[in-house]
């Protein structure tokens, strides 16, 4: 691994710092007061990122997180693609704000979900459509074999019958992407995933949550009763696959926990940076001072970016692979683990380290604080990784180690 960015993302990720200072750090206080509140200004700025991004390979959002495009360019002896940009920009994004880089129109999960498993039918037909992602239930929330919600096949369509919570941009998305089993009674293997419109009759939401952080992001409670969804609307092989099992559906995960991951880097280089420049102004902060002899406070700073560091390289580890079209399910899950966690030390000891400063709302931190502490909960949470990277290492299976 060459640990440099990318010199042909170099243009990208300084244009999504300027975004994030310029355009996300100016308005951030304002949307996390106003819960619910839809940020208008992110319009313009998704325009923006529609025309930069349109006919390349290298864009700056989740709709490029993908291994599809991987054996191409490995035959072109191309290395870093969709995957790695993808996660660059994340991570500027998220040094801006976390929330309003997950309100971003064009930019869910969902859509890292259609990049990751659609057929190009659904590529081309989904290519402009806002889409959130909809996988966890009331009582089935980290075991997503656990899934209760129904589709049926009749004709042409599938009528799905359920309730899913906690949806990311639910409310504002233009389709989301519903996780469903075609037969109970078949398991995990027959979960599949659908691209459901908005205002398709039968679907409703319910709820929007108030949230400790992220509160630019609206987080929607969806039911599905008798809703009729094209058959096309299937994402991926409509086949069951006892064999194959759950790992169709999956595969979209290894795409994206590297960008949570990259989100939770993102939201701690901010917490670093801003609480270096605080403590300059009490502290000498010279590295080659052995940690013996400085404060505390130079020390645990020190801590944390060794910390930060090792995170930041295992989530390019992960998605690096993913654009080398190399397994990389254990990977994603440790890049996940470790900058979920570290998200979480990074923050909270940056507002420690700040103290009164730190607390207040004339800083950032406290804000940085409480957004990053869903970055360790969603797309599976810290004790879900670990697990399935004790899975991967033991060659065990899901029923074999829970």
């Amino acid at each position: 691994m060459n640990l440099e960015t990318p010199k042909k993302f170099r243009g990208l990720v300084n244009q999504a710092h300027q975004v994030a200072e310029n355009y996300f750090r100016p308005i951030s206080r304002k949307y996390d007061k106003a819960e619910h509140a839809y940020p208008k200004e992110l319009d313009l700025l998704a325009a923006l990122l529609d025309g930069m991004n349109a006919g390349s390979p290298d864009a700056i959002g989740a709709t490029s997180a993908s291994k599809r495009g991987a054996a191409r360019e490995q035959q072109e002896g191309i290395k870093n693609g969709g995957n790695l940009s993808a996660l660059l920009g994340v991570m500027e994004l998220c040094w801006g704000d976390v929330g309003l880089l997950l309100a971003m129109p064009r930019q869910g999960l969902g859509n890292a979900a259609i990049a990751a498993v659609a057929n190009d039918e659904q590529l081309a037909r989904f290519g402009g459509t806002w889409a959130a992602m909809a996988i966890t239930e009331p009582g089935c929330g980290s075991d997503s074999a656990a899934i209760r919600t129904t589709a049926i096949r009749d004709g042409d369509h599938y009528v799905l019958n359920g309730e899913k919570i906690y949806v990311t941009s639910g409310e504002r998305a233009d389709a989301v992407v519903v996780w469903a089993t075609l037969d109970k009674s078949l398991g995990r293997a027959a979960i599949k995933s659908f691209v459901v419109e908005h205002g398709t009759p039968g679907m409703t939401v319910t709820r929007l949550e108030k949230k400790l952080g992220i509160k630019a992001s609206d987080t929607a409670a969806i039911s599905f009763s008798d809703c009729r969804v094209p058959a096309a609307n299937l994402l991926g092989n409509p086949e069951i696959d006892v064999q194959k099992g759950f790992a169709g559906v999956m595969e979209t995960f290894d795409n994206t926990r590297p960008l949570v991951a990259g989100m939770a880097v993102g939201v701690a280089k901010a917490s670093l940076d801003r609480t270096r420049e605080l403590l300059k102004k009490v502290c000498k902060l010279d590295y080659r001072t052995p940690l013996l002899s400085v404060s505390h406070a130079e020390a645990t700073l020190y801590r944390l970016e060794a910390e930060w560091e090792a995170a930041r390289l295992l989530t390019l580890k992960a998605a690096w692979m993913a654009d080398n079209k190399l397994p990389n399910s254990k990977e994603a899950s440790i890049a996940k683990a470790k900058a979920g966690r570290v998200a979480n030390e990074v923050t909270l000891k940056c507002v420690e380290l700040a103290g009164a400063l730190g607390y207040g709302e004339d800083e950032l931190l406290e804000k940085w604080a409480r957004d990053s502490k869903i970055l360790d909960i969603f797309e599976g949470t810290q004790q879900i990784q670990l697990l399935i990277v004790a899975r991967r290492l033991l060659g065990k299976s899901s029923s074999e180690l829970k």
